[in-house]
Order: C-alpha cells, then sequence, then structure tokens
C-alpha cells in the first residue's frame, strides 16, 4: 500500500467509525503540542472523562453523609459494587450472580486456588503456559509449596513449539493428555501477555474437565479486547484486571467470575463478613453462610472510590454496543498494522502474534531486527517524539491499538515514523 493510499484509507475508515465519538470520552496525554499517540491500552487504559464525575460523587458524599452515606440513594455504598454487575456480567459473556467485582487480579487468583487447586498426593500438579505473567507464576508456585509439594515436579509449564514462541493447541492437548491423571489445576490465560497470543479458551476447558481436572483462566488480557462467554466456556474460575482495556484506572478493582454450578455449593474457601449472606450478615452470627454465586468470595466492602471508576467505562462499553462492535473495529484497527508492516516494514519488525485473526486480540507484538539494543533504540525513538507502546523484556515492543481511543490515523503515524528512524 502506498503512502498515498494509506493515507487515503486510514481517514476513510476514521470518517467512517461508528466507534468515533467515543475518543472525545477520554483524555488523552499531550506530547508537545499535540496529542500522544497512545497504544499502551494492553497495559493501562486511558482515563474516561466521565470518571471524575463518579469519584467526586462518593467524595461528596462522604463529605455530606459521613456514615449515611452507606444507606442513601441510588448509590448507596452497601450496595455499590452491584452497580457494575449486570454491565460486568455483559462484557464477559456470564449470568450476573457469577461476576464480582472485587479485590485486585492476584488476590483474586489466590482466593480461587484456595477454593479450586485442591491437591492429593496422587493428583498435585498445575499446569499453565511457560513464559506466564511472573505475578501468576509466583502464585501457582507458592499455592504448590502451601500445600506441601514440590513446584520443581507439580508445576508443570507448557513449552512453545511454534515459530516466535507461540504454542499450538496441539501442544496443549498433548501436554494435557501426558499429565492428565496429576492434574489438579489446568490455570491458562485468555491471551499471552509477551506475544499477544490468544487461546480457545472453551477447547482448553474441554480437555483440562475431561481429565479430571479443574479449569481456571486469567483473563487480565482479553476482558474489554476479546468477546468471552465465560457462562458457557466450562470455566470454574476465572479472574481480571480493569486497569487495561477497561479503563478503570491504575490498580484499580479486579474482577471474579466463578461459575453457577459452584454459587450454592459447599465448595471451600477463604472467608471473610463481606462474602455472607447479606441476609443475615448484620445479625453478628459466628457461622460463615456465604452469599449466593461469586459475592459469596468476597472479604471485605467493596473498595467504593476504586470502583466508581470502574462505572463510567462500563457504561461507555454498554454505549459502544458491547465486545461485538468493539472487536470488529479492533480486528480492522489491528489488521491494517500487520499490513501496513508487512508492506513497509519487511526486514525492520517481525510480528511474533499468530497472524490469524481469532488467535490474537489488539496486540502486536513486534521484535525488531538487529537484535535487544537496536529494538530498545526504536522504542525510545518512538516514546520521544510521542508515540507510546510498551517494552518488554528481552525484546518485544509490544503495540496496542484499543478501539474506543484509538483511530487508523495512529496506526499510519507509527508505520510512518518507524520508517523515518530506518531512514528511509
Amino acid at each position: 500500500m502506498s503512502h498515498a493510499d494509506a493515507r487515503t484509507h486510514a481517514l476513510a475508515m476514521d470518517a467512517a467509525d461508528p466507534l468515533r465519538p467515543f475518543r472525545g470520552e477520554f483524555l488523552i496525554p499531550r506530547h508537545g503540542d499535540r496529542e500522544q499517540t497512545y497504544f499502551v491500552g494492553n497495559s493501562l487504559g486511558l482515563q474516561p472523562r466521565a470518571a471524575r464525575a463518579h469519584v467526586l460523587e462518593v467524595l461528596d458524599k462522604w463529605a455530606s453523609e459521613a456514615a449515611e452515606g452507606h444507606f442513601s440513594g441510588d448509590t448507596a455504598w452497601m450496595t455499590y459494587h452491584g452497580l457494575v454487575r449486570e454491565s460486568l456480567a455483559r462484557l464477559v459473556g456470564a449470568q450476573p450472580q457469577e461476576v464480582v467485582a472485587m479485590n485486585t487480579l492476584t488476590v483474586n487468583l489466590h482466593l480461587m486456588m484456595a477454593s479450586f487447586y485442591r491437591p492429593t498426593a496422587a493428583r498435585p500438579a498445575i499446569l499453565i503456559e511457560a513464559g506466564a505473567f511472573p505475578s501468576d507464576r509466583h502464585a501457582v508456585e507458592s499455592q504448590i509449596r502451601l500445600h506441601g509439594f514440590d513446584p520443581a515436579t507439580d508445576l508443570v509449564e507448557v513449552e512453545a513449539d511454534e515459530a516466535n514462541g507461540t504454542i499450538s493447541m496441539a501442544a496443549i492437548e498433548r501436554a494435557i493428555a501426558l499429565h492428565g491423571p496429576r492434574l489438579a489445576l489446568v490455570l491458562w490465560p485468555g491471551i499471552q501477555y509477551r506475544t499477544g497470543q490468544a487461546f480457545d479458551l472453551p477447547a482448553i476447558a474441554r480437555l483440562a474437565s475431561a481429565q479430571g481436572a479443574a479449569i481456571g483462566f486469567d483473563l487480565a488480557h482479553a476482558v474489554g479486547n476479546l468477546p468471552l462467554a465465560l457462562h458457557d466456556s466450562g470455566a470454574d474460575f476465572a479472574v481480571w484486571c480493569h486497569y487495561k482495556y477497561v479503563n478503570a484506572g491504575p490498580g484499580a478493582v479486579a474482577g471474579c467470575f466463578v461459575h453457577e454450578r459452584h454459587g450454592r455449593s459447599a465448595v471451600p474457601r477463604l472467608a471473610g463478613w463481606w462474602g455472607h449472606d447479606p441476609a443475615t450478615r448484620f445479625r453478628m452470627a459466628p457461622e460463615f453462610v456465604p452469599a449466593p454465586g461469586a459475592d459469596g468470595w468476597q472479604l471485605s466492602n467493596p473498595p467504593v472510590l476504586a470502583l466508581a471508576p470502574l462505572r463510567a467505562s462500563l457504561d461507555q462499553f454498554d454505549r459502544a454496543g458491547g465486545m461485538a462492535a468493539l472487536r470488529a473495529k479492533s480486528e480492522k484497527l489491528t489488521g491494517f498494522l500487520e499490513t501496513l508492516i508487512r508492506q513497509r516494514l519487511a526486514g525492520t519488525l517481525d510480528i511474533v502474534t499468530p497472524a490469524e485473526t481469532q488467535r490474537r486480540g489488539s496486540q502486536l507484538s513486534l521484535r525488531v531486527a538487529g537484535g535487544r539494543e537496536r529494538g530498545r533504540e526504536l522504542f525510545d525513538y518512538l516514546r520521544d517524539t510521542g508515540i507510546l507502546g510498551d517494552w518488554r523484556e528481552p525484546d518485544i515492543i509490544r503495540i496496542s491499538p484499543a478501539p474506543l481511543y484509538n483511530r487508523f490515523a495512529d496506526v499510519l503515524r507509527f508505520v510512518e515514523e518507524v520508517e523515518h528512524w530506518r531512514g528511509v
């Protein structure tokens, strides 16, 4: 695609974009006298303008009502977490009682493993992908040790078997079949954070269940990025964060899914007062009676100030038409980026992320020809010129066009600046 054709295409696609108005609903950082070209929604999403009003509403209520704010009005703090329930369920394809916004991602992962990692001498192992995000690996390893087992033998890591470090479905199937009788839990990502590879989650759930293992998903890079159908996926549980594609702010309150088949069961759990059935919670009795559904895994009262920005963000997802509409644009945005890289930057950038649309989300992971130092040189150049991706060791630049606020013109600018850096 020529320079002129690419520019014409980008401008035409932006003009016809039904999600175009949403860009104006975000605060975009400045770089000099222009807006930054921001591709880091896979790490921290931009701030919705409406988030401030929701936070100020909580602060004003606190100032004027103090403790009475727990009980008054439509935004009473006692039931505040319920304000996001319906939208959150739509976002992840779950029933409302199967989801709850609480804690942070790794805290929720530990809570879920307390319930769903129930190892025995015959079945002590957890299966994850090799190169998992460090927090997941730390959590899994510590759970294995906590139960008296040894990660050296009981942490199974599926190695990449494809070019560029991606993992085939066949490799996952072989690993689950090989270790199946020993597997207590399969914990798998929706998207692998370094390579950007997306996985067939229902297929993985079927393989794990057939071996008698529990199945959980870490959806940190998938929620707000890919259409999900958690209720029908076969998962026992899932955990995720809201500060990436869901734009709920740094360290935002996280999300958790527990399938309804466990929601009223006697599944063991780490209990806290806020997970007690609200109908009898204030009787202050010593016995723990779990609330139905995912709410029964709550520990403490909801972090209202942290939930407030999530309300603003989920409202945007609903008004945008949900994940089907966002995914339609995302495929075009990332496809445009891929096409330009392959046509104009071949020999400069190698795309690590799978080319098949169903095996990736918005992110393309890029490796720069010439090794790590050359890659870091390009990353620094882009940052200094107002184009922000992110760097993952040892040699990956991640570029993630987010459909709510990125434009086709942003993608074109990235490619043109790489060309300028290369000296073309």
